[in-house]
């Protein structure tokens, strides 16, 4: 009997140890550089042909995927943060966060179309396939801006009470925020426009980067106390929390896969599986680059796209929590892959 339970046993381990090999593997396959100065913040993958944008300084730079090749710019976007595209309704918004407006663009030809005032230093943008909205996330003014893609209209503004950094849907009428200076989880609905629940996230701190399993449920908050919390998206329970990199800003969910990323400002990639809506293990730690702490995944190629640059030697006089100057002309995305 027990030899038979060895054996078992042997045939679980290799079974688990091939598991963890499948998802891991993960490496830089290539560098898109871009020119021009400035900095950058989140990064996307269209939905309609795979472009890459990525949000630079005063503009969005868009670049093919697989080549790197510029295939166009969204021009007159001062400060801006994110990316976010609405298929259904053929338009692409823009939150620009030094000039407190969302720009909107044509999906299929990056015509602009219209500029949106919105709250006060819009940051991460969303759109949500059930509500048929755009959201984003006002950092400055802390609250949300509720945009129909219809009209170019903001149609509702929602008080957060914090700083909110990302937000993600459920798909099926909730919306889920990070608000960084409460370290908690604020849930709006999105057919009421009203805050429903406020969930602390455990003993993660100023959560940053978020990303969703809609099956399983299953919230993904990136913080800054280098913890990845595993939250239950229908009643707000820690189910898990897992070490990360130092210096998340992202987390992305590729749900094929079942991988949850953790883009680390560090110079890491932490990859986690998803085994079940109970098991989270980390499989590896990526070496990427100092600064690659957004990302986007691209569900169709399971390739994964960071933004970065080289940077300065840090001055000594300088206070020692400021950002290390930028080398000119040294932007680029790195594209990690198997």
């Amino acid at each position: 009997m027990r030899y038979f339970n060895l054996i078992g046993a042997a045939i679980i381990a290799c079974t688990l140890c091939n598991t963890a090999s499948a998802q891991a593997g993960y490496h830089v396959l290539n560098t898109f550089h871009i020119p021009g100065v400035g900095g950058w913040d989140y990064i996307a993958v269209s939905p309609i042909n795979g472009n890459v944008y990525v949000s630079h300084s005063s503009q969005v730079n868009i670049l093919n995927q697989n080549t790197g090749d510029s295939v166009g710019v969204i021009p007159n976007t001062t400060g801006v943060h994110g990316i976010a595209f609405a298929p259904e309704f053929k338009k692409g918004f823009t939150s620009n966060g030094k000039l407190n407006t969302a720009t909107v663009f044509d999906i299929n030809t990056n015509v602009v179309l219209a500029q949106i005032k919105t709250g006060e230093n819009p940051d991460a943008i969303m759109y949500d396939p059930f509500s048929k909205k755009v959201y984003i996330c006002n950092g400055r003014s802390k609250d949300l801006s509720v945009i129909d893609p219809t009209t170019n209209e903001v149609v509702k503004t929602v008080d957060l009470g914090g700083k909110p950094e990302t937000a993600v849907s459920d798909e099926a009428g909730n919306l889920y925020i990070n608000i960084e200076d409460k370290s908690e989880i604020a849930v709006v609905n999105t057919k009421t426009y009203t805050v429903t629940y406020r969930w602390k996230i455990g003993s993660g701190k100023e959560p940053s980067g978020l990303a969703i399993d809609v099956k399983t449920k299953r919230l993904f908050a990136g913080c800054d106390n280098k913890l990845l919390i595993v939250m239950n998206a229908e009643n707000g329970k820690v189910v898990k929390e897992l070490p990360i990199g130092d210096g998340c800003d992202g987390v992305a969910f590729d749900s094929e896969l079942k991988n949850v990323f953790s883009s680390n400002g560090e110079g890491t990639l932490t990859v986690i599986h998803e085994k079940s809506s109970k098991e989270f293990s980390v499989v590896e730690n990526v070496p990427t680059k100092k600064g690659a702490r957004t990302v986007a995944v691209d569900e169709k190629t399971h390739r994964l796209y960071l933004p970065t640059a080289d940077f300065l030697p840090a001055d000594p006089a300088e206070k020692e929590h400021k950002r290390p100057g930028i080398v000119p002309g040294s932007f680029q995305v790195l594209v990690v892959g198997k």
